[in-house]
């Protein structure tokens, strides 16, 4: 047997917004074990969406030697360790790598006056032409325009800004490397010439030297500080793969990587994605285009309001409704469903802008507000279920609409996350965007996707084929014709009415940031 073969087993890890994560999986594609540390978001302010570099660091080391533990493996047999990452974080940090801010994530908005200021100042929309970032609060470029006007002893002293996976590698190998996937999530990176990008440093001020080293996303190291090696339970020449963005890689997880099939996750939030083969750009600017690795690019676009609609809801609007799903011995989420499901498609006429957390694709208005819209004295309480699911497929729809301008039209749907877990939820899926939505036999797409990136990056395959092995499908949605013409008048209208409103969402956001304590 040979060496290689002897090393039958990838830890992926997922550095996630809410837990870090990590599995061991073989070279089928079996996830041989799971394991999880959460860690918390501080929000002292409603604009303001920061976690602690360190707890998400001992989060990490705690996984990892918690799942080769459960997963009774040996070090000796781990061939990699490879990454996956929430995207558009940002840490300023000194010399000795100590956190002078902590480290601020995608949610966190206060730097929305600074879109205005790159655009008008700027000339954002050729930033955006060639970083594939858009301009909007969550992009490190924008939170750095910020930091550099309101926090100037900070912004001065750093010594690098960098995000939460380059903190976890720089901790571990006392190097500063930034993949070009997670580099194209910044706003500072040039896409074609896969390096940073010297209009948008100028624009917030950075240097070149205060930014990691971009390489490639089968880039790995290995010789890590021993003492993190024994903490997890490694060998400390166990290589580990710097990878890519969580997002890149549940394409690749689920197979989405042909022309016409793409990816929808849905989980807290939630992101429409397709693969191209060379980097593009929208000049509507509603899209992102992230790389994946030299040949591939992911193109697409997040929504905030994914399944975090669904929990507002059980705990805003139907918190009786939920407890009565509990006496009954059910899932809430399953009773709330169950209601939903005696009003017919298109809830009789109310429909439901599920924009409670501001917006990202393809509107990227962070002053976009919630609005119920033709509620009559008529609709009961489930209607206002259906709607806000509704709603929330009326989101997926116009960041699908916008992708299929770019990149063809959809062959096919391939659904993860959280809500991949309804069947309800994903027929209404294929009903609103009428398309074939086909979901995978696991739902740990970005740790697979992790998992074959680092079987490339080892040299054990040649290419992506090996996709095809892994991804079994579990279960198949086909729309019903009917529901599709109806819901297609219902999204010209929800269209409608956003356009309608824009002006207005930014009045009431000034109000609320004024007068809401």
């Amino acid at each position: 047997m040979s060496l290689s073969l002897q090393k039958p087993y990838i830890i992926a890890a997922d550095l996630g917004t809410t837990s870090a994560k990590t599995l061991v999986i073989d070279r089928d594609g079996r996830v041989l074990a799971s394991y999880s540390v959460e860690y918390p978001l501080y929000t002292p302010r409603p604009d303001m969406a920061e976690q602690d570099p360190d707890e998400i660091f001992q989060a990490f080391l705690v996984a990892m030697q918690a799942v080769i533990v459960k997963a009774r493996i040996l070090p000796s047999q781990i061939l990699c360790v490879s990454f996956s990452s929430a995207m558009h974080s940002l840490i300023a940090v000194d010399r000795d790598l100590k956190p002078l801010t902590p480290n601020i994530i995608w949610a966190d908005n206060r730097s929305v006056g600074y879109v205005k200021v790159l655009n008008e100042e700027h000339d954002g929309h050729q930033i955006y032409m060639n970083t594939g970032t858009p301009i909007h609060p969550m992009s490190p470029l924008l939170k750095l325009m910020w930091l550099r006007d309101h926090l100037p002893d900070v912004f001065q002293n750093a010594h690098k800004f960098i995000g939460i996976k380059e903190y976890v590698f720089a901790k571990l190998y006392g190097k500063y490397v930034i993949d070009y996937s997670i580099a194209s999530t910044t706003g500072l990176f040039n896409l074609r010439k896969l390096d940073w990008d010297d209009k948008a440093m100028k624009a917030c001020g950075v240097r070149r030297e205060q930014l990691s080293d971009p390489v490639s996303t089968v880039h790995h190291l290995a010789g890590m500080d021993p003492n993190y090696a024994t903490a997890m339970g490694l060998q400390s020449d166990t290589p580990f793969v710097v990878g890519a963005a969580d997002g890149v890689l549940a394409n690749l997880g689920v197979g989405a990587f042909e022309e016409g099939v793409y990816a929808v996750t849905i989980g807290t939030s939630g992101a429409v994605r397709g693969v191209v083969r060379e980097p593009i750009t929208d000049p509507k600017g509603r899209l992102f285009c992230y790389a994946l690795k030299e040949d591939f690019w992911v193109v697409g676009g997040a929504i905030n309001n994914g399944g975090i609609m669904f929990r507002w809801v059980r705990d805003q609007l139907a918190t009786a409704e939920a407890e009565e799903g509990r006496r009954r011995g059910l899932d809430p989420y399953d009773y709330l469903t169950s209601l939903a499901e005696e009003v017919a498609a298109g809830s009789d006429g109310l429909i439901f802008l599920p924009l409670l957390a501001g917006e990202r694709a393809p509107y990227w208005n962070a002053n976009a507000r919630g609005v119920f819209f033709g509620l009559s004295l008529y609709h009961q309480k489930k209607h206002m279920i259906r709607s806000v699911l509704e709603g929330v497929m009326y989101r997926i729809q116009s960041v699908l609409s916008a992708l299929e301008e770019l990149s063809g039209p959809t062959k096919e749907i391939r659904a993860s996350g959280g809500f991949a877990r309804s069947s309800f939820w994903l027929q209404m899926m294929s009903d609103v965007t009428g398309s074939s939505v086909v979901v995978p036999n696991s739902i740990e797409s970005s740790g697979l996707g992790a998992a074959q990136l680092g079987l490339l990056a080892m040299g054990e395959i040649k290419d992506f084929s090996v996709v095809h092995d892994w991804m079994q499908v579990e279960h198949k949605h086909d729309f019903n014709e009917e529901n599709y013409k109806l819901y297609q008048k219902l999204t010209n209208i929800y269209g409608r009415v956003y356009h309608r409103l824009k002006d207005e969402f930014d009045l009431i956001a000034a109000y609320q940031k004024e007068y809401t304590k």
